[in-house]
This record gives C-alpha cells, sequence and structure tokens, in this order.
C-alpha cells in the first residue's frame, strides 16, 4: 500500500509599518523565517526604506527611525526574494491578515498579484488554548513562558511567533484545526467600500452599531481601538461576521473616551435593541451581577471623557446604578439639579452593569461616595 506523505511549509512572517491610512502605510521592517514543521529551513531578515516618513507613535514603539531605514533596500530590491521564501507556504503571523494586507499592497504598486494562503497565530491560540487572559502576542507568550526579545521589532516578534506557533502544533497531531482556521489566497481582504468606510473611522474609543436596509441594529461592537477591531471584524470569517458583513448598510460610530461608557452603551444596546448578530447575556452571569453590590449605596463613580477636562459619570442611587453622562466642571458633581439635566437616566438597570462598574473599580476609576447635595 502506498503511503503519501505531506510536507508542510511554513512561513512564520512579522511586519514594521510606518503607520498611517489605511493601505496608504510603508513596511519599514520585515522578518520571514521558513518553518518546515520541525526546523527553520530558511530565513529573510531586513530593514525597508518605505520612501515616506514613519509616524512619531510609531517610533516610540519600534525604536525604528527615518534616519535607520534611509540607506535601507527600498521593497522593490527584496520584494523577489520575498517571493521565493514563501513560495509554496502558508503564511503564518500574529493577527495575519494584517501582514498579508500590507504585502499584497506593496506588490499591487508593483504590478504583480501576491497570493498566499494564511493562517492567525490568534485564531489558533483562541481554539487551542481557550480561556486565556489575552492574546495578543506580548501576553500571550509571557503567559505561555516563551521566551521573547526586541518586542515590536520584525525579528524578535517573528522569532516569538515561531516559538508560539510550534506550541502549537504540538497540540494537534491531525493538523485537523490547522486546516480548518487556513485562508484561501483571496479571503480577509477588504472591499473598496470597506475601505471607504474605515477610512471615515478613527482608531479611538468608542461604540460602532451596525444597521441593516431597514435601519435595524443588526451588531454592535465596544472597543478602545475601533478601526482596528472593525477591521478585524471585516476580514473575519466566522459565519457572524459574514453575516452582518452581507447585511450592514450603515454604520454608526459613538466615541466616549472612556472604554467604561463604551461598555456601558453596549450593555444599554443589547437591551434596547437586541442586535441579531450579538450573543445576550446568559441566565447565571445575570444572577452573578445581582449578587454584587457597589462600594457605597449613594454616590458617584468617574473616569475620563471625550476630551481634556471633559469627565464621564456614573451615578449610584440605593445601589443601583441610576443615571450616567459627562460633565466638565468639577462644581456640577455637587450640584443635584445640574445632575439631573447632565446625566441620562438608566431605565433598564441590566444587572451586568454592575459587574462592568465593579470590575472597572482595579483600574484608575475615582469614587466620589458623598451623598449628592
Amino acid at each position: 500500500m502506498a503511503v503519501e506523505i505531506i510536507n508542510m511549509k511554513y512561513a512564520i512572517l512579522d511586519i514594521e509599518t510606518t503607520g498611517g491610512k489605511y493601505n496608504e502605510e510603508g513596511i519599514t521592517e520585515v522578518a520571514i523565517y521558513q518553518f518546515d514543521g520541525n526546523q527553520i529551513t530558511d530565513q529573510f531578515i531586513s530593514l525597508v526604506n518605505p520612501e515616506k516618513s514613519i509616524q512619531a507613535f510609531v517610533v516610540k514603539l519600534t525604536g525604528i527611525t527615518d534616519k535607520m531605514v534611509i540607506g535601507a533596500p527600498k521593497f522593490h530590491e527584496i520584494a523577489k526574494r520575498i517571493i521565493e521564501i514563501t513560495e509554496d507556504c502558508i503564511l503564518i503571523a500574529h493577527n495575519a491578515q494584517f501582514d498579508y494586507r500590507i504585502l499584497k499592497t506593496e506588490y499591487s504598486r508593483l504590478g504583480y498579484e501576491y497570493q498566499r494562503k494564511t493562517l492567525c497565530t490568534v485564531d489558533l491560540s483562541k481554539k487551542l488554548i481557550p480561556d486565556m487572559e489575552s492574546y495578543s502576542l506580548g501576553k500571550l507568550v509571557r503567559a505561555l513562558g516563551i521566551p521573547v526579545s526586541d518586542r515590536h521589532r520584525a525579528n524578535g516578534d517573528a522569532l516569538a511567533t515561531l516559538k508560539l506557533f510550534k506550541l502549537l502544533l504540538s497540540k494537534e497531531a491531525d493538523h485537523q484545526t490547522i486546516s480548518e482556521l487556513t485562508r484561501s489566497e483571496n479571503t480577509g481582504i477588504l472591499t473598496h467600500k470597506q475601505v471607504d468606510l474605515l477610512d471615515q473611522i478613527p482608531n479611538e474609543t468608542g461604540l460602532v452599531s451596525f444597521l441593516d436596509k431597514e435601519d435595524q441594529v443588526i451588531y454592535v461592537l465596544a472597543s478602545d481601538q475601533l478601526k482596528k477591531d472593525i477591521t478585524q471584524l471585516f476580514t473575519k470569517q466566522s459565519s457572524v461576521a459574514k453575516s452582518v458583513n452581507k447585511k450592514m448598510r450603515q454604520v454608526k460610530v459613538t466615541l466616549t473616551g472612556s472604554l467604561l461608557m463604551a461598555q456601558m452603551k453596549y450593555q444599554l444596546t443589547l437591551t434596547k435593541f437586541r442586535p441579531k448578530y450579538n450573543r445576550m447575556p446568559t441566565k447565571k452571569s445575570l444572577q452573578t451581577s445581582i449578587d454584587m453590590n457597589y462600594p457605597f449605596q449613594d454616590g458617584l463613580m468617574i473616569d475620563k471623557g471625550r476630551n481634556e477636562g471633559e469627565k464621564s459619570v456614573y451615578r449610584i442611587k440605593s445601589n443601583q446604578l441610576h443615571s450616567l453622562g459627562y460633565i466638565e466642571l468639577n462644581y456640577q458633581i455637587n450640584n443635584e439639579a445640574i445632575l439631573d439635566q447632565l446625566l441620562n437616566t438608566v431605565k433598564e438597570n441590566n444587572p451586568l452593569k454592575k459587574t462592568l462598574l465593579s470590575s472597572h473599580l482595579k483600574k484608575p476609576l475615582k469614587l466620589h461616595s458623598l451623598e449628592v447635595k
């Protein structure tokens, strides 16, 4: 009987970019490790001259400056090498659709259609190592005891991703999950309509509601990085993501400044509109929330606002969330008549809001426990 031997080839990849407008970023550094499932078979690491300025926040994050890349090869000078080292490979990266999009964009500028299958180690980790506190690369490898150096540099992150992928491979002998999560060459690429939409959305904190052709809210998302999380929704292959992408006709964005306020508004939206594609709270989670208490019977919880000088406020009355909103002046806090005008009354007091407020007590959430006059 003939035995078929399947040799898988992977290209573990990390890319650093200049930052900037969607699909206008330039590559500043690339690291690729070709891997056969057992050992590294080839590698390519290089700074890249993006032919544009690197944004200040990226310089602070990566340490890569305009001066460092001025003498580096331009993308067209390394394009052939990247094609060769990734030939017949599945591209592996943490948030793979970002790296894949960046590569496809660079090649399209050269008039070449770059296509590779992709596998995201975020998706794979969530499937094979459920219930982790965070799936960001830094926190995930630290929690798993994987040594890592040079975070936010292409080589350091690529090596960390390689070590993570080797661990994940060891957890699944038959590679069934890997096959299920591997995306074809054309999946996860945004349409022109989606790109145009993302251009209008800031990467800030807030709430986004997706509406269908009948102006019904079908999905809602709270985030402290709206553009990033909406991009991930657009490129996911889950049934929910596909349905939202297919049915949505409008997107409503509400900036909140505070992640807590975004999460509170998320719960309010779930209660009011019951969006078709959101998961509703379970009876068990509701009961757990009912059993919790606020740190006082009457008072205020105060968080940051949408701009400098503004604060978000959550008013507690008789151990219940009474109202929420924003204030700008400190004297407004102690004036009950003004608070009644500025804050919005919470009509349906979903117990999960108590859990949200309680969880944020561990963070810099100020308490104003004096009874409001």
